[in-house]
């Protein structure tokens, strides 16, 4: 697993600078009959529809073929005919429309669509499917959908907006990529780059090897799938497909493959949709399927695990390009895409290590260490990508000991942040798929969809001249712990409506704009029957604490969905109590709560816990200085109980929460200790966000404890504390793969904030 992205006439650059001056009303805009995930660059709402039934005329040039029938599709939902059903139009425009760019006008009896591009114009009915909303999605014909008269006027921020599936981890059928290119269409993604091999499982045919995939594709169930089965008892979304199941002479086994000719079909499905599918046979790493089968594509004769990842393919052996070309003619030929993925991301290289092939191949090509080593395989593969007329994406290891001008970057490890400027200083064309906003198998909590929200793929430090580098952006799902469509779509939804926003729009700046809209498209997730997460409920703590009485209140963002709770430990259903406004809380207590949507569908579960906490009383100490006191561990942990003393490194005095170390390890833990100082007498609410694992211990009890490895996750509690010093210790430990760590505090009054340097003392 990865822990894991025009030259303008005067009137273009006016259009796109409007992305950022879009007016008030539209800006703002919550009605759901202008609901439009992204937001176009300009909208002017007008009075009255257009009733779309099944005599609406559609006029179309052949160049926009496939939006006319999509189209035409949505019209054959109508059960109603009439005369003078009006017409809709597809036209060509004028060369000042930017590239994948459209024009819709809405009238009463009238709809013209303007769009140079085949995308354009596929992109325009995506809009117009989203107007139309739920009733468009209604699992029976209706008289005749409605679309709200409006004048939009859109275009694309960047030409990539991509989206990722590993299908090796997990399987997902042909059926299933069509719904998925569907979703991705109406939120105007264009490149749907699919995984096709991994350790796991090889999933594409090569008919010069048939057993990559008759036995490559199919496995015995391994520790992903038992961690999925583990999850199963309490949630069935975790639950293994049966229907990816096979009867191998004898032993029930788990994976899937695509023939080619099955894959040509899901290419024209996509193309008809604008979408382009990336293939990516990820090497010389990650090849583990390949190598069980064929071990003598390995440097040591053998495949399986090496020290961290899996036995890669030898760069030293003229048969291991043999069989990286054979496998890539067949894809070139297969997939029309410009680009063919390598992968070349989290590759074993010490196995190169004292081979005499590969100290051969270094002394003659002049070669100064294993980075150099994977950059010639990277170089060759490339060149040979070119032969084909193809262009070479690799993850952004492909930097490591060289990388041509030609080849394109795909930015993921968020913790090598120069890694895009580097790639922009040597010329290379970036796209954007940093983990830490762009890696949906990421666990959710209240922050994740503002975080994909205010990802900005400008930054990296890129100046205005790198900026031009960067094609576009793209989100990835890496599927070791999502076996089943309806996790996937808990995953992804509606973190890609975001991730939508962030590819098309501008510097995307109206959050509370955005949340409106996503929550007026709910009934439409409804009607298409996708898993989506609920929005969080807010305004409480899963550690609660009251002196005598509180009050547990929630923010609900979605308020047609109700409300259900329970106080005897079982799990809310649609027939559990309502909560309303608020409950007062005098006693010990555990709530239960969760929302339910309109259909009775159950969102997430969460746990309150209140118990009886008498004020914490100040501790009794003299001169205090401003400050923490700072301990850095350079070593790996599990958990934070693991710190140990000898491995510390240095001592520091940091003013607040801050890791003042020029360049940490890979792996690493801190401590900062000191006291905590309350400006009041009351309830304190502490918030603490990290990625790995953090403990928060106040008065030497343990307040939070968000330990372990994980993406970040914000988990928060009350203690009730006297005015004046309270002992503070936080511990923090970092696995490897970028770090978080944030502590805020909401304080008596229900104000939140970050802890800051007023706060501390030593």
């Amino acid at each position: 697993m990865k822990f894991k992205l025009f030259t303008l006439t005067s009137l273009c650059i006016s259009l796109l600078l409007n992305y950022t001056n879009i007016d008030a009303q539209t800006k703002h805009l919550t009605n759901s009959k202008y609901t439009i995930i992204p937001q176009p660059t300009t909208l002017k709402p007008a009075k009255g529809n257009f009733q779309l039934n099944k005599n609406t005329r559609i006029i179309s040039s052949s160049v926009f073929n496939a939006a006319a029938a999509e189209l035409k599709s949505i019209t054959e939902k109508c059960s109603r005919t009439a005369k003078n059903a009006g017409t809709i139009t597809l036209k060509t425009g004028d060369n000042t429309l930017p590239q994948g760019g459209y024009l819709l006008s809405v009238k009463d009896k009238s709809i013209v669509i303007t769009a140079n591009t085949a995308e354009g114009s596929f992109s325009a009915v995506s809009t117009i499917k989203q107007l139309i909303g739920a009733p468009l999605y209604a699992n029976h014909s209706t008289a005749e959908l409605q679309i709200p008269n409006v004048e939009i006027t859109d275009a694309p921020r960047f030409e990539w907006r991509g989206m990722h599936l590993d299908v090796s981890r997990h399987f997902f059928d042909i059926a299933y990529l069509e719904k998925m290119i569907d979703r991705m269409a109406l939120y105007k993604f264009n490149k749907f780059h699919l995984h096709l091999t991994d350790d796991q499982g090889w999933r594409i045919e090569i008919k010069k090897y048939p057993e990559l995939t008759s036995k490559g594709a199919w496995r015995n169930l391994n520790k992903q799938d038992s961690t999925c089965l583990a999850l199963a008892k309490d949630n069935p979304d975790y639950a293994l497909p049966e229907k990816h199941f096979k009867t191998i002479d004898g032993i029930r086994k788990y994976g899937g493959f695509y023939t080619q000719e099955q894959m040509k079909g899901l290419i024209k499905y996509a193309r008809a949709r604008s979408i382009e599918i990336i293939p990516e046979i990820d090497m010389p790493g990650h090849m583990m399927a390949a190598t069980t089968l064929m071990p003598w594509l390995a440097s040591n004769g053998k495949g399986g695990q090496a020290k961290d990842f899996s036995e890669p393919l030898c760069p030293c052996k003229e048969s291991t390009y043999e069989f990286a070309e054979n496998v890539f003619t067949e894809i070139a030929a297969l997939f029309p895409s410009k680009y063919i993925h390598l992968g070349a991301d989290e590759v074993e290289k010490s196995s190169w290590k004292n081979v005499p092939e590969c100290d051969s191949l270094m002394k003659k090509e002049g070669l100064k260490d294993i980075n150099e080593l994977q950059s010639y395989f990277v170089h060759r593969m490339e060149q040979f990508f070119n032969s084909k007329n193809k262009k070479m994406i690799g993850w952004d290891e492909i930097l490591d000991g060289g990388v041509s001008k030609t080849a394109t970057l795909m930015y993921w490890r968020t913790w090598i942040p120069d890694a895009p400027k580097h790639a922009a200083e040597k010329g290379n064309e970036i796209i954007m798929a940093p983990g830490e906003y762009c890696y949906f198998d990421a666990q959710q909590d209240v922050n994740s969809l503002q975080k994909v929200y205010t990802f900005n793929p400008l930054g990296f430090k890129l100046n205005t001249a790198e900026q031009k580098y960067v094609k576009g952006v793209q989100s990835c799902l890496w599927t070791e712990t999502i076996p089943s469509e309806q996790r996937l779509e808990y995953m992804i939804f509606p973190r890609m409506m975001a991730m939508s926003e962030v590819a098309w729009n501008n510097s995307p700046s109206d959050w509370k704009g955005f949340e409106s809209r996503v929550i007026n498209q709910l009934p439409m997730l409804d009607a298409m029957g996708i898993n989506y997460r609920f929005q969080d409920l807010k305004g409480f703590s899963p550690k609660s604490v009251f002196t005598d009485t509180a009050s547990l209140q929630l923010i609900n963002p979605v308020p047609a969905f109700k409300i259900h709770y329970t106080t005897d430990g079982s799990l809310p259903t649609i027939s559990s109590s309502v909560f309303n406004k608020s409950i007062k809380v005098d006693r010990p207590v555990q709530f239960k709560l969760a929302a339910f949507n309109t259909s009775g569908k159950r969102g997430e579960v969460y746990t309150i816990d209140y118990i009886k906490q008498d004020y914490f009383e100040s501790a009794k100490v003299e001169n205090l200085q401003k400050g923490l006191d700072f301990s850095y561990y350079p070593h790996g942990y599990h958990v934070v109980k693991e710190i140990d003393e000898k491995d510390l490194d240095s001592r520091k005095v940091t003013a607040a929460i801050e890791i003042p170390i020029a360049k940490t390890a890979d792996q690493f833990a801190t401590k900062h200790k000191g006291y905590f100082y309350a400006e009041e007498t009351g309830v304190y609410t502490f918030f603490l966000r990290s990625d790995d694992g953090s403990v928060l211990k106040m008065d030497s009890t343990t307040l939070v404890d968000n330990d372990g490895m994980h993406f970040a996750m914000e988990k928060s509690a009350q203690i009730a504390l006297k005015k004046g010093y309270h002992p503070f210790e936080l511990l923090f430990l970092e696995g490897g793969g970028g770090y978080t760590l944030k502590l805020e505090v909401q304080d008596p009054s229900g104000k939140r904030r970050d802890v800051n340097a007023k706060d501390f003392y030593r």
